[in-house]
């Protein structure tokens, strides 16, 4: 309401410090900091690889739980506010990391952690097994591209993946698979089903599960309310692992084959006997992400922690490399949008603390040089 009403106007700040910073990475944290950043009176150009801004804001997060209008109205406010956005800049790929340290006066990485965790089973390779950002991503694109650019197009011919009249499997449960669930819906799938490798959780809290941690127990998110209401069942089903990928003789997935799992000590343990197939003619892996691509990181020579995520300690921010920061899940690994802009925004103040200290030593230095320069010019009286 308070967009509609006009209460809501840009914020171009009053003074600029002549700094510059580049922000990599368009999701929520690296938006954060871009926003906080430019608040504070420094020039913010963010990169973004893909051709939209928003990360998972926009490519991620379905349009049933997030309108991209609001996404990009926010977008296009920090746009007045003086932000610069370069989309397409695959950092590390199409333009060099040490280009921008060397334009830049500082540099925060937001990268996110997009390295998905795959299943190495065999049948992995055929078509129709796909990562949940691969499945996701395909159908938001589909839905911000025009009527024109869509039908029959080259573009939907070779990468829209689509859930409609098939028996759909969703590997892995989460926020992630849940969208999965719902975009397969959508779509009109014959049939979804979403394995969890987990055994269900209680129905109450359990007593190593106390206050405040996170309450590990049963709910049904909106995904599988849908299923429930169109098909009668819940879709999930627990303590079961997958052991092998089915195809056609055209190299399409058809079936796939589990087995039950009881919990162990030393981890989920099969059980002889229990294997079962599954008609399936697409599979969507959604069992969460690793650590952010390493080629950015790797070209700047960064420490990583034992996860491969940047190493940068949470309050601070600050790299191994003078003048780059990390922060959102590329810094603590996958979490949630809160975190996220959390990290961002702790990021920024970092970041100028670093900018305005760097300004100082600089102007100290230029003063020093002039003054040297003055004595310099200065003939002794003989």
């Amino acid at each position: 309401r308070a967009w509609q009403e006009g209460l809501i106007q840009p914020r171009i700040p009053l003074e600029r410090t002549g700094m510059t910073v580049a922000v990599v990475g368009a999701g929520p944290s690296g938006l954060a900091a871009a926003d906080q950043l430019n608040q504070m009176g420094h020039k913010v150009t963010v990169f973004e690889r893909a051709d939209r801004i928003g990360g998972l804001l926009m490519y991620g997060i379905p349009n049933m739980k997030l309108e991209k209008e609001t996404v990009d109205r926010r977008v296009n406010m920090l746009r007045e506010e003086g932000i610069e956005f370069v989309t397409n800049a695959d950092i590390g790929k199409n333009v060099d990391a040490s280009e921008l340290q060397a334009n830049f006066d500082a540099l925060c990485l937001c990268l996110g952690s997009t390295k998905p965790r795959d299943l190495p089973v065999p049948g992995r390779e055929l078509k129709g097994v796909h990562f949940a950002m691969e499945f996701l991503t395909a159908n938001q694109k589909r839905l911000l591209m025009t009527k024109e650019g869509t039908l029959e197009s080259k573009w939907e011919k070779d990468n829209w993946i689509t859930a409609a009249g098939k028996d759909v499997i969703v590997i892995g449960g989460g926020d992630t698979g849940t969208d999965c669930i719902g975009t397969s819906m959508r779509h009109r799938c014959k049939s979804v089903t979403n394995f969890e490798l987990m055994p269900q959780p209680p129905m109450e809290r359990a007593p190593n599960n106390p206050w405040p941690q996170w309450p590990r127990v049963f709910g049904v998110d909106y995904g599988h309310a849908e299923v429930q209401a169109v098909y009668g069942k819940d879709p999930r089903v627990y303590s079961v692992m997958t052991k092998e990928f089915i195809g056609d003789e055209e190299g399409n997935v058809k079936a796939l084959v589990t087995q039950d799992v009881e919990v162990t000590p030393q981890g989920p343990k099969a059980i002889e006997g229990s294997e079962k197939e599954w008609p399936c003619d697409l599979c969507v892996l959604s069992m969460g992400f690793l650590s952010p691509e390493s080629y950015i990181v790797d070209e700047l020579a960064l420490d990583v922690d034992q996860r491969n995520n940047i190493h940068a300690v949470y309050g601070d921010f600050r790299t191994s490399v003078e003048g780059v920061f990390a922060g959102g899940d590329c810094r603590r690994g996958q979490s949630l949008v809160v975190w996220a802009i959390n990290e961002g925004r702790g990021m920024a103040e970092s970041c100028n603390e670093y900018l305005v200290k760097k300004k100082a030593d600089e102007t100290v230095s230029a003063q020093s040089t002039g003054a040297f320069a003055n004595l310099s010019s200065i003939s002794p009286n003989i």
